[in-house]
């Protein structure tokens, strides 16, 4: 049974969030990554929050959709956290046919990708983890 402990901490209140997606969603891809031990945080944030991460850590000073951070792996184990903005799911959601829960949820997927190894540096690369978080998506979206 793998062992994974995956925690949400909602630091926002703009936006209602439902967290047991938000875990379900990080387990699944975990598993079918291969991952069977983890530790892993999903925070939920402002704008405001994720710019000021996205300017100390990456050097960008703009709000962003998702920061991966991935304190230390192993084969078959990660330790990580990701920080999603809620504010930037509200409004990016419209423009692609989601609601804010399912694109936050799109952002944990991303999120998860990278802490397990993939990238979207290269157009290939990115092509490939686009097609990993819409078939998790898919599997967790909610009814229309």
């Amino acid at each position: 049974c793998p062992m994974l402990e995956i925690e949400v901490a909602n630091r926002q209140n703009r936006h209602p969030i439902d967290a047991d997606r938000l875990v379900t969603v990080a387990r699944l891809v975990l598993e079918e990554e291969g991952i069977s031990r983890a530790t892993l945080s999903i925070a939920v944030v402002s704008d405001r929050a994720i710019r000021q991460l996205n300017r100390r850590y990456l050097q960008h000073d703009y709000a962003t959709d998702v920061i991966s951070f991935l304190l230390d792996s192993g084969i078959g184990w990660i330790s990580g956290e990701i920080v999603v903005s809620a504010d930037t799911a509200a409004t990016q959601a419209p423009q692609y046919g989601l609601s804010p829960e399912d694109e936050l949820l799109l952002y944990v997927i991303h999120g998860t990708l990278h802490l397990v190894g993939f990238d979207d540096t290269t157009p290939a690369a990115r092509r490939k983890m686009q097609a990993r978080q819409r078939r998790y998506l898919h599997r967790l979206q909610s009814p229309p």
